[in-house]
């Protein structure tokens, strides 16, 4: 090692230039050697915080491990293996963590002691020897001024012994601190050096002490685990990256297939037909809940059938759903929404409840409906579901396909918008046979084939609606908007008054009313249309059933759609097997004379045979109601014709007694005067008779202005 530079001590007393130039310099090299060591020990001190947050760290892991068995995995958590392997691995990180411990133990007393005692003595010593030395040299610098201005006249023993007293007191002040500021700057050189080399030397000691520990404590054994491990590993990286490459080349297949699928309608239909063979399916659709009397919300849910039942669940549920309502004998078709499209109802097997769904688009509407047609026919308990509901839809695509007259009379009218049919086959849609009559009368007789149906209702409320309307208004009464007469309630439809859930199946044009026939013929035709149409879309209304009329409500709006006069109303019959389907013939006056019969198809909720029994009964109410009023109003013109012949008699009776009266009047009027008496006395009238006379004299005044 080389020479170290010293101050010498010699020639403090002499203070020279020299010296002061050489102690000026060694003052910088001790506030260099102050501010790296500042540096070097902030350095260190982060070794020593990181080796104990080492150490902490690798305790909490060894515990972790260990704590591996009692945690609760949803996948994985009863994998032996993996738990044996980490326990072995606990074992090891808390020998390691030992290790760590000691490593810190030994940094704090080989590393952080030598620098921080270097750092906190020695130069905090130097810096206190300096300003001791600053302030003696200032004294001292005093003492010789004071010293030197001493007056040659004027000469005073005792202050000039003061003066000298301290000159020499500074002056030897000033010469030991000196001394000992000089011998503390040369040790500092010293000292920097061991200061520097022991805590590196503490450190690398501690390191390999560390090192060898740890190579005891990591015997062959542990190195032959940690290979065994490293392999199972990689074999686990290669099984990964196998995985990963089959996800990705399936994710490329499934993306190239389902790009069509993106696009919640399907530009191309014959890409992907309707399947109608499902008796299971599942997706996401949107319900409908009633917030208020008219007010609804649409909420997006996952729905699935499970068995007999539809279910669903939101996004974030865990359990396996709730219950919506029960499929099987419900009902299930395409309504019309008004802020909605591809909408389909439910309704249950009592009509208790309906449910309200929306699907993506047509075809999953159309697959719903058809799914929930099969679960109501139960064919899910069967063992083949799938190729029952296909045999069960095939029979019924047969049964209403037209005869081969049928399709050569209207093949170029099919892509009209308005649907005509014909004569379907001698099978019924429905399942019914053919009544003897219909044997003998032909069908054209019945149903003319150029009849177009109508498959809607259009018009909201009826023309006798707006001829009363038309009437209210030039009468000045007011009208109710909703399709009534603003007249009160007449005791009639207070007597009945019914409410049935029907839904709109068709309507079309018949050549008779009377026949017995015509309703079961006129449902045969429209279901068949409908199912060579694929037309699933239907009405729902109200149909209240009154001593008047039959309306059908809006069940939204309460609106009335149609309002047919219940004496208009011919004949109303319900379908010999499915007693739901019912229908009604209505006879309404036509133009020139003519008469036209319209049939109505409906589909109820309800049995309708009862709905037909409830017409009946209402038109029984009304025939009864009518008899009541024309035996009450004839009543009432007989007993005005009697009033009437009573004042007459009356007034003929007064006229005859006013007549007398008269008469009487006029007689005492045309009287003589009285003559006088033959003794020449003067006959002097009573009060009474001079009364009597004048009340003659104004009769006849009276009767002289009346004539």
């Amino acid at each position: 090692m080389p020479g170290i530079e010293k101050l010498p001590i010699e020639e403090t007393l002499e203070d020279s230039p020299q010296t002061r130039s050489l102690l000026g310099v060694f003052e910088e090299d001790t506030a260099a050697i102050s501010n790296y060591c500042a540096q070097l020990y902030q350095a260190m001190q982060r070794i020593y915080d990181a080796q104990n947050e080492l150490s902490a760290a690798t305790h909490l892991t060894s515990r972790l491990l260990k704590e591996y068995d009692k945690q609760r995995f949803p996948l994985g958590g009863d994998d032996e293996v993996m738990s044996s392997t980490l326990q072995q691995f606990a074992k090891v990180i808390d020998e390691l963590s030992s290790c760590h411990a000691v490593l810190s133990t030994q940094l704090a007393d080989a590393m952080m002691f030598p620098i921080t005692q270097f750092k906190e003595r020695d130069l905090k010593e130097i810096l206190t020897l300096k300003e001791v030395f600053q302030i003696s040299s200032d004294d001292h610098d005093a003492a010789i001024n004071r010293y030197s201005r001493l007056s040659k006249k004027r000469d005073n023993d005792k202050m000039r012994a003061e003066v000298t007293e301290d000159v020499y007191t500074s002056r030897k002040k000033q010469h030991q601190t000196m001394m000992h500021y000089f011998c503390s700057l040369n040790t500092l050189q010293y000292k920097k050096k061991m200061a520097l080399l022991e805590p590196l030397l503490g450190y690398m000691q501690a390191q390999i002490s560390f090192f060898k520990l740890g190579s005891e404590n990591l015997s062959k054994q542990w190195e032959d685990f940690l290979g065994t491990i490293g392999t199972s590993v990689q074999n686990v990286r290669r099984e990964m990256e196998e995985e990963v490459g089959q996800m990705q080349q399936t994710i490329q297949e499934i993306e190239r297939s389902c790009d069509p699928l993106y696009a919640p309608c399907d530009p191309d239909p014959a890409h992907s037909p309707v399947c109608r063979n499902l008796t299971r399916k599942q997706g996401y659709l949107y319900i409908r809940n009633k917030t208020g009397l008219v007010s609804s919300s649409w909420e997006r849910q996952y729905f699935f059938t499970q068995g007999g039942n539809l279910m669903q669940q939101g996004r974030g549920e865990v359990a396996a759903g709730g219950l919506v309502t029960d499929l099987d004998n419900c009902s299930v078709m395409a309504v019309d929404s008004d802020d909605r499209r591809f909408c389909f109802q439910v309704t249950s097997f009592d009509g208790k409840k309906v449910v309200i769904l929306q699907a993506e688009s047509r075809k999953d509407c159309e697959e719903w409906i058809a799914t929930i047609n099969n679960i109501s026919k139960r064919i899910y308990l069967s063992e083949n579901a799938e190729e029952l509901a296909a045999r069960v839809n095939q029979s019924a695509l047969e049964a209403v396909t037209p005869s081969p007259s049928f399709q050569q009379r209207h093949e170029s009218m099919r892509p009209s918008s308005k649907v005509r049919v014909g004569r379907a086959s001698s099978i019924s849609s429905a399942g019914s046979e053919p009544s003897p009559a219909l044997s003998v009368l032909s069908l054209d007789a019945l149903v003319d084939p150029e009849t177009p149906i109508q498959f809607d209702i259009i018009s909201p409320v009826s023309e006798e609606n707006s001829g009363q309307s038309k009437t209210a208004a030039q009468t000045g009464r007011r009208s109710n908007p909703f399709g009534e007469s603003g007249d009160s309630t007449s005791e009639d439809n207070l007597i009945l008054h019914q409410l049935f859930i029907v839904r709109f199946l068709g309507s079309m044009e018949v050549r008779t009313a009377e026949t017995a026939d015509v309703i079961s013929e006129t449902m045969r035709q429209i279901l068949a249309a409908r199912a060579i149409h694929n037309i699933f879309r239907m009405t729902e209304s109200h149909l209240l059933v009154t001593c008047d009329c039959l309306k059908l409500i809006d069940p939204q709006t309460q609106v009335t759609r149609l309002r047919f006069p219940l004496a208009n109303v011919v004949q109303c019959s319900s379908h010999q097997e499915n007693k739901r389907l019912f229908g009604f013939v209505l006879q309404s006056a036509g133009g020139r004379g003519n008469s036209r019969a319209v049939c109505y198809i409906f589909e109820s909720n309800n049995d309708g045979e009862k709905i037909c029994d409830s017409i009946g009964l209402a038109k029984q109410i009304a025939f009864h109601s009518e008899m009541d009023r024309k035996a009450v109003e004839k009543k009432k013109e007989q007993d005005k014709a009697k009033e009437k012949q009573h004042e007459e008699l009356s007034k003929q009776r007064q006229i005859e007694k006013d007549l007398e009266e008269q008469s009487r009047l006029i007689a005492a009027s045309s009287r003589p005067a009285n003559p006088p008496s033959s003794d020449g006395q003067v006959l002097v009238l009573s009060n009474s008779q001079s009364e009597d006379s004048d009340a003659g004299e104004e009769g006849k005044k009276r009767g002289e202005s009346e004539a």
